[in-house]
């Protein structure tokens, strides 16, 4: 009776231990968005679709200073702090290829999480501008068409 009792004792422990997380708090059931993830390539492979899909969208997510002072061209600037729960009107199509960087790769990462997690399909991030070998414009150049 008393290894019944030991038994049913480290069986109950260790379905118990298994239902906390590593923080002693009852697990959570993952959400369909905590699973939502992003692509990481690197900046050669980025020039790379650039150049060969004709529809992808180069996203800074830089703040508009940032932006204007030097981007990569044909980028559009939308800064990770404005990228929330609610959908953006200049991203209208989820499962078009969108192309994010920032200054140094932590606001890109931040930002393509985010986008992941509102349901946008094709998110590839590509880290920071800092290490773009690539072209880039001052937003008055862009402005001339230079």
């Amino acid at each position: 009776m008393k290894r019944i009792l030991l038994w049913l004792t480290a069986a109950l422990c260790i379905a118990l231990c298994g239902c906390t997380a590593q923080n002693g708090t009852a697990a959570q059931p993952a959400t369909a968005q905590e699973n939502a993830s992003y692509t990481q390539i690197d900046p050669e492979e980025a020039a790379r679709l650039m150049k060969t899909e004709k529809d992808c969208i180069i996203l800074d997510v830089r703040t508009e200073e940032e932006f204007q002072s030097g981007h990569i061209p044909n980028a559009i600037c939308i800064p990770n702090e404005t990228i929330g729960n609610s959908e953006i009107g200049a991203l209208k199509d989820k499962n078009q290829l969108i192309l994010v960087y920032c200054r140094s790769g932590r606001r890109s990462k931040e930002a393509a999480q985010k986008l992941s997690n509102l349901g946008y399909t094709n998110v590839k991030e590509f880290g920071g501008i800092i290490d773009w070998t690539g072209e880039t414009v001052t937003e008055s150049e862009s402005q001339k068409g230079i």
